[in-house]
């Protein structure tokens, strides 16, 4: 035990005094915090030019109304006494003219009518466009159907805005976008550190392998102590990084995200962005999403690391291991597949039972959990990832402590079999 405590205390301190460690665990906290409010403060923030729409009717009977549908965004100008030949000449690029809306007498009863664009239009605006013009051709028909009856009182009086508020069954709040937003974060995030810390067991092994560094060491320890102490040190450099993070985000959520963005949230009709400071300040629930998060990183990077360093066992260079790193990938690319099903259905039957499969659960379980489950699915899926990582390294163990003594080649899937078979 001794032995596998110096190779931790040897891996950790290789790897903390790194100046890229340093950076990226000041960094990834603000990154995360980021990715989770900039698009509410954008939509804030940003107040963007209004578009200038000019309408020729030929008709006569949509500008008149048109102009009263303007917005903040879009801004329609009634230019009818002109043919539209003229207003495309006079409106042109420089005059700082958005577009040009043309509709004919066919077209303020059918609906086809044409848009002329001096900038890049986007289906956004162009649906608003035509949202605008159908509710007033639809109007006007109505109108003729039913003279001598004002519907614009009408439809002012009977204009039922509908608001739908989302509870948990036990009367919580339930914000479906923030939980979409935790989820692809939540999940995206440990992604990257199994890839990350995974490789990072790889190519140690291979280039102590390759500089013969292994041969010395294994004289004073057993390989499976090497390969033990090797994971679990790497593993502790990834948990310390972990829980700095997890002190930046709670001590933000707690101090610094209120303090700064407080007035702003409160004069804001956003409610989403009102919901989500709501749930970055509420301390209790970072702090059990962030425990589960280190459950799942720790229990997915020990499952994976045990593949890897039996991986970089296997060869003499880490081009080499580019072979069986594919295989290790495959499930951790399928449950990155999976996990955008979560955003549709998070209770669905493919999802529930990848996030309970071992090789995919961290992921996609991690991408489950703030949509609110069970807590015995987290439990189950639990146990099954760390008993999965007992049975992993013990087959891990067998091919390492041949593998790292084997040089020149790369070992094939029939001797990595016998390798397994060796007492």
């Amino acid at each position: 035990m001794n032995k596998i405590v110096l190779i931790i205390q040897r891996e950790f301190s290789e790897r903390a005094r790194k100046k890229s460690f340093i950076i990226t665990t000041l960094i990834m906290p603000l990154i995360m915090i980021g990715l989770m409010i900039a698009p509410s403060l954008v939509a804030v923030y940003s107040t963007g030019d209004t578009k200038q729409v000019v309408i020729v009717d030929e008709s006569g009977k949509v500008a008149p109304q048109l102009i009263h549908a303007s917005t903040p965004e879009l801004k329609y100008v009634d230019q009818s006494q002109l043919t539209i030949d003229e207003a495309r000449d006079t409106y042109n690029e420089d005059s700082g003219i958005f577009a040009i809306l043309h509709i004919d007498e066919q077209g303020a009863t059918d609906g086809n009518i044409s848009l002329y664009t001096n900038s890049s239009s986007t289906p956004i605006i162009e649906q608003t466009i035509a949202t605008h013009v159908k509710a007033i051709i639809e109007h006007n028909k109505a109108q003729e159907v039913i003279p001598g009856v004002d519907l614009n009182k009408v439809l002012a009086d009977i204009a039922t805005e509908v608001n739908i508020e989302t509870m948990n069954n036990d009367g919580t709040d339930y914000a479906s976008g923030i939980s979409y937003a935790l989820s692809l974060i939540l999940g995206m995030l440990l992604y990257m550190i199994i890839i990350l810390y995974g490789q990072m067991v790889l190519t140690s092994v291979v280039e102590e392998k390759s500089s013969r560094v292994i041969d010395v060491m294994v004289t004073s320890c057993s390989p499976f102590q090497l390969m033990v102490g090797k994971i679990l040190g790497i593993a502790s450099v990834a948990l310390t990084q972990i829980a700095i993070w997890a002190v930046l985000v709670i001590s933000a959520s707690k101090f610094v995200i209120p303090e700064l963005f407080s007035a702003e949230v409160a004069a804001s009709s956003d409610a989403m962005l009102q919901s989500l400071m709501g749930t970055l300040t509420d301390t209790g629930y970072i702090a059990t999403l962030l425990a589960y998060l280190i459950l799942y990183i720790l229990g997915g990077f020990l499952l994976y690391a045990s593949l890897y360093a039996a991986a970089g066992s296997a060869v003499d260079s880490v081009q080499d291991g580019q072979q069986f790193n594919t295989i290790i990938m495959m499930p951790i690319i399928l449950a990155l597949i999976v996990m955008m099903s979560v955003f549709n259905d998070p209770n669905s039957s493919v999802v529930f039972w990848f996030s309970m499969i071992p090789f995919t659960s961290p992921i996609v379980m991690i991408a489950r959990i703030p949509f609110g489950i069970a807590t015995w699915e987290i439990i189950v899926s639990l146990v099954a990832l760390y008993a999965t990582f007992i049975v992993t390294t013990w087959i891990a163990a067998k091919v390492y402590r041949i593998g790292i003594f084997t040089h020149g080649k790369r070992a094939s899937w029939r001797e990595l079999w016998q390798w397994l078979r060796t007492k």
